[in-house]
């Protein structure tokens, strides 16, 4: 699979045309759908129309940052969100709505696909996780380049993590929400970290000649990362093609209905949804956009740009001077559980292993606190925010505030002497159609939801069952840009 700024560079200088690209795109998705189960709807006639409007633009001479690069949606309603609108008018063009989690259960690490419950690509007995699901399935399958989340409790980080991807969740408030709770964030899932930082220029209102991104086809960390251990069954037995795609298998799995309930005796296993436990899709889902709403007529959020943390050109390449890697290492400090967790063995070390590669190619250097991290548990304040409009909301807020400002302190005084904090980005690894017990997979990415840090899953290698695992990276407020230099130089140092 090409990458999103490849993809736009080619279609921008004429070597190809954005109808060929989403053709092939729409061929990709049907040879895979049967199987995969990524898409709840597929625009191919509105794509290839929209495709042809962007050949029409750049003959034009519009520039246009992303001319051409098919894109996923999250959710039937995805198009209307502040993101896709403006990746829409830098030139992407949607072909499809990515699955959410249908009705039914109470946790929402799962999608539901037009042919039926969407599969990791790496084990179709897995699940790719949510609530992002068939964005990061799509994206890890090859089949678009990139795809739209949002990140309410860990719903574009977990899924990225688990299908071997790198997800992107932004700062909590730079951008619109429908979240009234304010724990949602928009979030970008890609191949590549130079694809989410395209993305990121784009979406925060940058100017697109600004904006636009470089053409150079960056590596994709997974590859490196180790395969699967011998034994292991990621889709159809084989070990990943160079590429970083996992094989895809050619005929649906057995069971193809949503999955039921959890077996957890609790039910206490939370939602990653932007949306309340059970829903299908979020508030005012909407049909596929009609043919009087062509993509180039969407306009951007118009905000401004924030400043930028890194040291990464607008364009999100480094400078001409800069050195690959930052003059000295950025300081991290690593936390396996966050004081609370209970993560299982097997991701923390291969998360671990991946943050000492970064410390052994000299970008990070790993210091230790003042005081061990030990947040509180998210989940009580997490719950009682999401069930705001219950009788007893009034009296849960002041404990909630309690809880969001203590955690708030701690994570101050950590960032004011490191730069980031590394976490595995799931305390487990991916779990089956069945659901996850008694397990909570938000446990160590729902608390940057509450605290609004920007954070990323890069992929980090796999676990003994085949599947992979992310790599938690967050660093302060509005440091997104830190974020993808990280990501970005990571890729370059074969992480």
């Amino acid at each position: 699979m090409p990458s999103a700024v490849g993809i736009a560079a080619a279609v921008r200088a004429g070597d190809v045309r954005a109808v060929d690209v989403v053709a092939e795109c729409l061929g990709r998705i049907a040879a895979a759908e049967p199987a995969l189960c990524a898409f709840t709807e597929v625009w191919a006639e509105d794509a290839l129309r929209w495709a042809a409007d962007v050949d029409r633009r750049v003959a034009a001479g519009e520039p246009l940052p992303l001319a051409g690069v098919p894109i996923g949606v999250k959710g039937r309603s995805g198009l209307r969100a502040a993101p896709a609108r403006a990746l829409v008018a830098a030139g992407c063009v949607p072909v499809g709505a990515t699955s959410v989690p249908g009705r039914g259960t109470p946790w929402q690490t799962w999608g539901l696909g037009a042919g039926g419950r969407t599969v990791n690509p790496w084990r179709s007995d897995r699940t790719p996780g949510g609530s992002s699901a068939g964005s990061a399935a799509a994206v890890a399958a090859g089949l678009v380049p990139m795809a739209t989340g949002t990140d309410g409790a860990g719903s574009v980080r977990i899924p990225a993590a688990w299908c071997g991807v790198l997800g992107l969740k932004i700062t909590n408030g730079r951008l619109p929400s429908a979240d009234r709770t304010g724990l949602a964030a928009p979030g970008v899932l890609t191949r590549y970290a130079a694809d989410a930082a395209a993305y990121w220029h784009c979406v925060r209102g940058e100017d697109p000649e600004r904006a636009e991104p470089s053409a150079g086809p960056p590596t994709t960390a997974l590859d490196r990362a180790g395969t699967p251990p011998a034994g292991s069954t990621p889709a159809t037995g084989s070990t990943p093609p160079g590429d970083g795609t996992p094989p895809l298998e050619t005929t649906p799995p057995a069971e193809s209905n949503p999955p039921g309930r959890s077996t957890s005796a609790t039910g206490s296993t939370p939602p990653t949804e932007n949306t309340s436990p059970g829903e299908n899709t979020p508030p005012g889902d909407a049909a596929p956009p009609s043919e009087s709403t062509p993509p180039g007529e969407s306009p951007p959020p118009g905000d401004g740009a924030p400043p930028v943390a890194g040291n990464l050109c607008s364009d999100g390449t480094r400078p001409a001077d800069s050195t690959p890697s930052p003059v000295t290492p950025l300081t991290a400090v690593w936390s396996a559980d966050l004081g609370f967790a209970g993560p299982d063995p097997e991701p923390v070390a291969v998360a671990h292993a991946a943050a000492l590669r970064l410390v052994d190619a000299g970008l990070l250097r790993l210091v230790q606190p003042a005081r061990p991290v030990r947040l509180d548990d998210p989940a009580p304040a997490w719950l009682a925010l999401r069930d705001s409009s219950g009788p007893d909301a009034p009296a849960g807020r002041t404990a909630v505030d309690a809880l969001r400002a203590g955690n708030d302190r701690r994570l101050a005084a950590l960032f004011a002497d490191a730069d980031l904090l590394l976490t595995p980005a799931t305390p487990n690894a991916p779990h089956g159609h069945e659901g996850p017990g008694d397990r909570y997979s938000t446990a160590l990415t729902w608390a940057f939801n509450l605290s609004g840090h920007p954070a990323l899953s890069l992929p980090a290698g796999f676990g003994p069952d085949g599947c992979p695992v992310g790599l938690q990276v967050v660093a302060r407020h509005g440091e997104e840009d830190l974020l993808l230099d990280v990501a970005r130089a990571a890729e370059a140092a074969r992480m």
